[in-house]
């Protein structure tokens, strides 16, 4: 199973920093490198790049390996405020030096022009299998939003090898996923991997977790709160660290 953590620097979806685990202080943020300092690879995944050079430096000072994956909405077309498309995410490994510069310029054409969105058309153009690697994210995929909101999302792989990622965070549609994504490999011929998002550190940090969720998101203009947060799926405190480390140990079991 493969941690894949995630940072502060995606604002809103974790309470992990990227600090040098001698400049962690006691009661303040975890640090995902002080999380897994025993690892000799930490695999970030982030919703901006504006971390990289944090994680490289501190993964660099530590004898680490970094792999860094961008997680991205991307659509067939340019969605329009009238339009009724559904977006999906992929994720966007870079494997080198080369990658990084790949990396960098398609968040930046995503970011600059078409508010936030990969166009896939442009990802097929400029794509490398030497420099990158796709992976699919187990939520928020196209299989997830093909299923779970209706959409019809049918992205073309041909120019490249993605591996499907599967997780079990105790959520009620995980197992219906996971069916759906084996049968759609099984088609294909697709590798998956098991693997866990990790956003906070402990079971008992799920609530400070909740409430950085809720101070940086507003709902209509209004400021969402603990006893009402109205956030899709935030329903398992299993997105952490330390229910990685047990589903982990259960499998070897």
């Amino acid at each position: 199973m493969i941690p894949l953590f995630k940072s502060h620097y995606s604002i809103g979806k974790s309470i992990l920093t990227l600090d040098h685990p001698d400049k962690v202080k006691e009661g303040g943020s975890d640090s995902i490198f002080s999380i897994a300092q025993d690892a000799n690879q930490v695999v970030l995944v982030e919703d901006s790049l504006i971390g990289f050079l944090q994680a490289h430096k501190t993964a660099k000072d530590l004898g680490v390996q970094l792999i860094f994956g961008l997680k991205v909405n991307c659509s067939h077309e340019i969605i329009e405020e009238s339009s009724d498309s559904c977006c999906h995410k992929v994720i966007i490994f870079a494997k080198n030096d080369e990658g990084c510069k790949l990396l960098n310029s398609i968040y930046s054409d995503a970011f600059c022009n078409n508010d936030g969105i990969v166009i896939l058309s442009k990802l097929k153009s400029v794509w490398s299998e030497d420099s990158l690697s796709m992976a699919i994210p187990f939520y928020d995929s196209f299989i997830f939003m093909n299923h779970l909101h209706f959409c019809s999302c049918i992205p073309d792989f041909s120019y490249c090898n993605p591996v499907f990622f599967i997780e079990d965070n105790y959520l009620p549609f995980d197992g219906f996923i996971k069916n759906k994504v084996l049968d759609y490999c099984n088609q294909f011929n697709y590798n998956t991997e098991l693997t866990k998002s990790i956003y906070y550190n402990k079971r008992s940090d799920f609530e400070a977790y909740q409430t950085y969720k809720c101070i940086c998101a507003k709902r209509n203009g209004k400021q969402r709160t603990l006893s009402v947060p109205n956030f899709d799926h935030l329903a398992s405190p299993e997105f952490c660290y330390e229910s990685y480390y047990e589903q982990k140990n259960s499998i070897k079991n």
